[in-house]
């Protein structure tokens, strides 16, 4: 393994050919009477953006006069799936403090959701032993949560929001931030109906300029104008952003699951070499369905490592067979996740005319595996500030949005859990040591400032994690492909590509790529392959290849970003087309 580690690759090395700012920020172009004029826009139907049009209709219902004043749109909504829900993906046990904030008087029982948790176990895997342990560790314990598809809360969140009066917008991508004189005017939707080459095809349409007097950005992780914006109007911290991939599936189950599952170990390997930090989690949904998905870091260094694979392998495990015995997969998908926590967030969360809310700023509790709830309490206390400035007539100064966050839930568990990803840099036994300090004092042991890193910097090697991936059987065990047929992907074979990144890379870079992406979207040519093994003739790591991509495979889960890519947004209406994820 030291030779493999010293031919370690960094994919930051080889960034795609993008230019964030010259191609994605730009003023309006449409002619005044052509441009879409709404009250307020807000970019993505996830947590945070409906989150926040619900909140701000309820709070423009009490001031009839300023919402008149915003014209025929007080607030449009923009969705860049085929519905809101459609590109959402999560875990997910929502704690829920947000939706009882933002629908007071409904009963519980009548949320989308699963019911609430009544049992949490926790077990360390090893590759044929599962052994729970005696105490459930506090970040995994769930009582009272509940149980939800994400994918089908941003569906009912999406009702609620149009009975509201909310315009929403859905299978439109917002491609460029409409930026002038430092203040956000609103954003750029893009064109539809381009060719393979950019031609316009006999259904082109082209995009709008949609201008606001207040843009929220909500578009969830990995957020393409979050991003454009938090590095044009220079919002960012010193601290890079860190990411995690997660892989799910959902499947009917002949028996009912009496309790949420979460496991450490095994399939990951504790060594530092490797870097392997994650877990995963089985959660009951209803009295016939299981939830069950793997979470990965996206710092380690194994090239050949591959978080659906490894989902695949975890479900040979007996523990795991035994409970989806008998049973079907419905649904797949994956998606990233931010873990850089407090530290990497943006160091300000508004400028002139805008704001950022939710995972697009990376307010996820990585320990907790928490964030639905988190993203809903920004966009509530984004609508908050941003009515707050319509009434006194000026949306210049957001300031108030970020005061709220700092003095609320989503910086406060933040702040407790700031340095507890970052040791697992080290090897699972170190950094479980090291998390366990800061749970046990509340944060405060060990302090500091442990900084992060970004994923793309970090060295890849050839390694042979591959070498165990069980067989697809169509079953149990399924491959890439077919895994994204069940994510109902509607991309068109012929649609422009909107991946960049650099074709010709070093072999492990290419090697990661292929293997870490869940949708097959990248492949290293097989004559390159073929020399890969062992012996005198094989390529080394950093052996120039050329990577070959399929765009209309790609589910948009933004794992390409995180290490050394670009995912840039493709026509609105593509990607997955979630339902009970």
């Amino acid at each position: 393994m030291s030779s493999m580690r010293s031919h370690a690759v960094r994919p930051a090395d080889h960034p795609p050919p993008v230019d964030v700012v010259g191609e994605f920020v730009t003023v309006p172009t449409d002619p005044e009477g052509e441009r879409i004029e709404v009250g307020v826009v807000i970019v993505g139907g996830g947590p945070a953006g409906l989150a926040c049009a619900i909140r701000l209709m309820q709070l423009l219902e009490t001031e009839p006069a300023l919402a008149e004043a915003l014209g025929e749109v007080p607030v449009a909504l923009v969705e860049k799936g085929k519905a809101t829900g459609s590109h959402l993906l999560s875990g997910a046990m929502m704690e829920p403090s947000a939706m009882r904030r933002l629908f007071p008087g409904l009963d519980e029982r009548e949320w989308p959701t699963y019911g609430t948790v009544a049992k949490d176990d926790v077990y360390l895997m090893t590759r044929r032993r599962a052994l729970r342990l005696p105490r459930v560790p506090p970040p995994f314990r769930n009582h009272g949560n509940h149980v939800t598809s994400v994918a089908q809360l941003g569906r009912w969140l999406g009702r609620r929001a149009e009975e509201a009066g909310v315009y929403v917008l859905p299978e439109t991508a917002a491609v460029k931030l409409l930026v002038e004189d430092g203040v956000v005017l609103g954003v750029r939707t893009g064109d539809k109906g381009r060719g393979r080459d950019g031609q316009e095809l006999s259904n082109f349409e082209p995009g709008s300029d949609l201008i606001g007097r207040a843009t929220v950005l909500a578009e969830g992780t990995q957020g393409h104008l979050s991003g454009v914006a938090i590095r044009h109007l220079g919002l960012g911290s010193p601290d890079p952003q860190g990411w995690e991939l997660g892989v799910k599936e959902v499947w009917q189950v002949p028996r009912p699951l009496d309790r949420v599952v979460h496991t450490m170990g095994w399939p990951l390997r504790s060594a530092a070499k490797y870097r392997e930090f994650g877990g995963s989690f089985m959660y009951p949904m209803g009295e016939d369905k299981i939830s069950l998905g793997l979470v990965v870091g996206l710092d380690y260094r194994d090239a050949t490592l591959s978080v659906h694979d490894l989902l695949q392998e975890l479900k040979t495990h007996p523990f795991m067979r035994r409970a989806l015995e008998g049973g079907e997969r419905i649904a797949w998908g994956a998606k990233t996740i931010p873990a850089g926590g407090y530290w990497a967030m943006p160091r300000r969360l508004w400028a002139p005319g805008m704001v950022i809310a939710g995972d697009a700023a990376g307010m996820v509790d990585v320990p907790r595996l928490k964030g639905v709830h988190l993203a809903m309490h920004a966009g509530m206390h984004a609508a908050e500030a941003i009515f707050a400035a319509l009434r006194r007539g000026d949306t210049g100064d957001l300031s108030a949005y970020q005061a709220q966050v700092e003095s609320s839930v989503i910086a406060r568990d933040l702040h407790r859990s700031r340095n507890m990803r970052q040791p697992f840099a080290r090897g699972f036994l170190i950094g479980g040591a090291v998390a366990n300090a800061m749970e046990l004092s509340g944060g405060r042991f060990p302090g500091g400032h442990w900084r992060t890193h970004a994923d793309a910097e970090v060295g890849v090697f050839i390694g042979d994690r591959d070498r165990s991936y069980p067989k697809p059987d169509g079953k149990l065990t399924f491959d890439k492909l077919s895994s994204v047929f069940a994510s109902g992907n509607a991309t068109r074979d012929d649609a422009p590509n909107h991946i960049r990144i650099e074709r010709r890379v070093p072999l492990a870079v290419g090697l990661m790529w292929q293997h870490m992406c869940p949708a097959h979207v990248y492949e290293v040519p097989e004559a390159a392959l073929e020399q890969q093994g062992p012996g005198s003739g094989a390529l080394p790591a950093d052996a120039i290849v050329d990577v070959h991509i399929t765009p209309s495979n790609c589910i948009q889960c933004g794992a390409i970003t995180a290490k050394g890519g670009r995912l840039t947004p493709a026509e609105g209406g593509e990607g997955p087309n979630y339902q009970v994820t």
